[in-house]
């Protein structure tokens, strides 16, 4: 019979800690929180200093009973769930339900899943941090208050079945804003001239930039017309070279939030379903011979820092692969930014001796492309600096002044692990004086453009850089405000829905003292004071609690309507007779009967794209949303034909494969492409 018993939340956790530590341990999953705030009301007593009521989690009971059943017959218990804030809280809810001693030492935190890592800590048991706890119960109690203050006042005064949140509310405003940034952009007409010149076997090109020492802006055709009247496409003279030797450093090591920025960009992930890979390769993989065991280090922290063992095997790995000169002298990273919570290392390999292509069989082609990420960001990091030369040429042409830009690399440094995208552009060595000729110059029209529309990606960036939320709370942020249909999806961009403008609205009209950057980011400064036992959190809930209540005095003074209005069609029911409307759902706008609830009909609304499907030859390309709210587009006769895109179809066929081509734009890049082959006809960045 096992003599210890170590509680974990995942089964997956659970069975890869269960093979580390052998017969005398058994290794149980609590599946989430066992302890909660109710659902089904408030839960949070006001009057006696925001005492929350816990009561056990509605269909937890077997669970709890088999873990007391357990933590009676066992010697020891160890309370192991994740490291983090809320892990300390359940492991606390855990100590109260199983009655074990508050002072005695029982929690352990596995911040790898390794036999090594796993056997140090089982030795190294400590007392619940009660701080973090308290830091997790007043973030909770707090998004409590707002939820279940200001739900109601939504479902009143602008359509039922709404929420609100502390964080979420907020990156709503910042989604909404942006979007009247982009409405309210005007564009401005600007022209550019470009040189294109061949000279010592080389071609290249150079750009107007106006009179000595002054930058001209052309700002219509008829200046660019002017400009080219006093070019002499034969006298192109070198006044200057200037030759600069340059570094670029390799990225540190990934936080949450960097990662999740990355694998959005570079892999197309949503910020959820990075989560759920890194939760995998954090709980454990079977590898084979070796057994299951984790891959990644604990995937939510705001930390930089990796260990000096995970250098040191970086740095062999490097000398080994690529030559000491790619070896730099090793970095860990150290310094804790400011309001890092610095709890854990970086998210970094369990070891570099897993290298991603020597595992990619026991792996699924999604978790191989994070592995191969995370994988290639540490050791990059310990690698020496890209090294190039910069050189700009600047060219007289009858007192106007041309610029031409180049780059040649010296040295690849980290580049060597996962090559350099960027193009160089080598340009003929010259001297001042010298004299040459444009085969062609060209005047382009140009308007600015607005700001870009956040993506995820960008989004989670601002977020940090505000300091609002953690990065382990931004995925179910967004995902929240998606699934509320506040904003939808694009291809990568979010953009706010009508209802959404409507939410942000009323909660800036009325609750502007707090849902804004400003407070926000500050009550994650008062939560990290909390954890660090700088202030008691029950003081600062009650701050929080007297601002937040006027607000909510004076909103139910105001009769002010919000409703958001169904739009009533000229078309009849084909149940009841009365008329259909266009009505917004959780999942987005759909076409129901005024007649509800008497009447239930509904249908979805139909974008078609007017285009055929070239698998089927029967239906057409219609818009769709997933269960998510991600767009895509799909054949009108599924489920008979699947033929699915996620990005737009132009009508246009590739003349390399003949599949349709496809419209993508992100942030950098708009792009019109082939959905099936590397064929690209028109690129803008």
């Amino acid at each position: 019979m096992a003599k210890n018993l170590v509680i974990v939340e995942s089964p997956t956790k659970a069975r890869s800690i269960s093979k580390m530590l052998g017969r005398n341990y058994k290794v149980m999953a609590t599946i989430g929180h066992l302890r909660d705030l109710p659902k089904s009301k408030f839960g949070v007593d006001i009057e006696n200093n925001f005492e929350p009521q816990y009561i056990k989690v509605r269909g937890k009971a077997k669970t709890i009973n088999e873990l007391k059943k357990q933590a009676d017959k066992a010697d020891k218990v160890y309370l192991a769930t994740d490291p983090d804030r809320e892990g300390e809280a359940i492991s606390w809810h855990l100590q109260y339900l199983l009655g074990l001693d508050p002072d005695e030492k029982n929690r352990v935190e596995f911040h790898e899943i390794t036999k090594e890592n796993v056997k140090e800590a089982i030795k190294s048991p400590r007392k619940i941090d009660q701080n973090l706890v308290d830091a997790q119960q007043a973030r909770r109690v707090m998004d409590r208050i707002v939820g279940y203050k200001l739900s109601p006042l939504l479902w009143k005064r602008v359509k039922s079945g709404l929420s609100a949140g502390r964080v979420q509310s907020v990156a709503l405003k910042l989604i909404v804003d942006r979007q009247k940034e982009i409405d309210d952009f005007i564009p401005e007409e600007y022209w550019s001239i470009t040189a294109h010149h061949k000279y010592k076997g080389l071609r290249f090109d150079s750009e107007f930039y106006g009179r000595p020492n002054k930058r001209m802006k052309i700002s219509n055709e008829s200046g660019a017309n002017k400009v080219l009247e006093k070019i002499d496409k034969d006298k192109f003279e070198i006044v200057e070279v200037k030759k600069t030797k340059k570094r670029r450093k390799p990225n540190k090591p990934y936080t949450t939030s960097t990662l999740q920025q990355d694998a959005s960009n570079r892999l197309g992930f949503s910020t959820k379903y990075t989560m759920q890979l890194a939760q995998q390769l954090f709980e454990g993989i079977d590898l084979g011979g070796e057994g299951s065991v984790g891959l990644i280090t604990y995937m939510r922290t705001d930390a930089n820092r990796i260990s000096q063992e995970i250098v040191d095997e970086s740095l062999a790995y490097i000398k080994e692969k690529y030559g000491k000169d790619y070896a730099s002298k090793g970095n860990t990273y150290g310094a804790k930014k400011k309001g890092s919570q610095d709890a854990h290392e970086a998210i970094r390999p369990t070891s570099i001796r897993r290298v991603p292509i020597e595992i990619r069989d026991y792996l699924t082609d999604q978790q191989y492309k994070l592995y191969k990420l995370i994988w290639e960001r540490v050791v990059q990091s310990q690698m020496t600096d890209y090294q190039y030369q910069s050189t700009k040429l600047v060219l007289d042409n009858q007192g106007l002044i041309f610029n031409a830009n180049g780059k040649i690399t010296i040295f690849e440094g980290f580049y060597a692990l996962s090559p350099n995208k960027e193009n160089e552009n080598i340009l003929p060595e010259v001297e001042k004086s010298e004299v040459f000729g444009a085969e062609k110059i060209d005047k382009d029209q140009h308007f600015t453009k607005p700001p870009a529309r956040y993506t995820e990606a960008s989004l989670v960036k601002t977020l940090e850089e505000y300091g609002i939320g953690r990065p382990s709370t931004y995925s179910a942020t967004i995902n929240q405000i998606i699934s509320r249909n506040y904003v939808e999806l694009e291809g990568r961009s979010i953009y706010p829905t009508d209802l959404g403008k409507t939410v942000n609205q009323f909660l800036q009209e009325n609750f502007d003292d707090f849902i804004n950057i400003e407070f926000t980011a500050s009550m994650e400064d008062k939560l990290d004071h909390i954890a660090d036992g700088k202030s008691y959190w029950k003081d600062d809930l009650g701050s929080f609690y007297e601002s937040f209540n006027k607000d909510m005095v004076e909103v139910k003074k105001d009769d002010k309507d919000y409703k958001v209005k169904d739009k009533i069609l000229d078309e009849k029911c084909p149940k009841c007779g009365r008329n259909l409307a266009i009505k917004h759902g959780r999942n987005g706008k759909f076409v129901g009967c005024t007649g509800f609830p008497d009447c239930d009909y509904t249908r979805s609304i139909v974008k078609s794209t007017g285009i055929k499907c070239p698998k089927c030859n029967e239906g057409e390309i219609i818009e769709k949303v997933t269960k998510r709210g991600k767009r895509f587009y799909g054949c009108s006769t599924y489920p008979k034909c699947d033929f699915a895109l996620w990005d737009p179809p132009t009508g246009e066929t590739c003349p390399k494969c003949g599949s349709l081509l496809v419209h993508k734009k992100n942030r950098s890049t708009d792009e019109i492409k082939c959905s099936n082959c590397d064929y690209v006809k028109e690129k803008r960045r």
